[in-house]
């Protein structure tokens, strides 16, 4: 990992700012911070290297909470299913969603963020389904991925942060555990 980034907490005005789109000329600058952003979480998901470095667990990253203001985001983790590990890996740049379901979810446990060390109680609802266009790191060709349940719930939360958006917003002031009929919990 080229550097280790200092990650930028919500008390920070800048987390609350719009990014701004990743232009032609910027997007080798903009793989090599998604890589390291990959890096990052991949590192803090082992639990000798998170202790080392002291580092919290996460499954996404996006480029304001490492001081930067651009559409990027990382995403990795990975779970099993019928007895094979599946990855999850996306290196994202300008991400976009085109398409949500009317069908929301959200995590039973509630959402966390490297970003908030405060704990917010209360249910997160998303979308479902999305479908998010990007500029893939990986091969740099615009693509659009289909993502369902956790995945998606991980893209909602990311892609937020481009626009300053902090999960907590989310969260019903009145009544932070209010079930929304015909909602899938997680």
């Amino acid at each position: 990992m080229n550097n280790m980034f200092r990650i930028v907490k919500d008390t920070a005005k800048s987390i609350r700012a719009r990014s701004v789109d990743v232009s032609e000329d910027k997007l080798n600058d903009a793989i090599a911070l998604v890589n390291d952003m990959h890096d990052y979480l991949v590192m803090s998901q082992n639990e000798e290297l998170a202790s080392k470095y002291k580092i919290r667990e996460g499954v996404g990253l996006a480029a304001p909470q490492v001081g930067r203001n651009i559409d990027v985001i990382a995403v990795y983790f990975t779970y099993e299913e019928d007895g094979e590990t599946k990855v999850v890996d996306h290196r994202l740049i300008n991400p976009h969603i085109i398409s949500e379901s009317v069908k929301l979810a959200y995590l039973q446990a509630g959402e966390g963020c490297l970003s908030v060390d405060e704990n917010h109680e209360g249910y997160v609802y998303r979308h479902f389904k999305i479908l998010v266009k990007a500029i893939d790191a990986k091969d740099k060709k615009e693509k659009v991925i289909t993502a369902r349940g956790y995945e998606a719930i991980v893209l909602q939360h990311e892609i937020d942060h481009l626009s300053g958006v902090l999960y907590y917003d989310h969260i019903d002031k009145k009544d932070p555990f209010k079930v929304i009929e015909g909602s899938v919990r997680l």
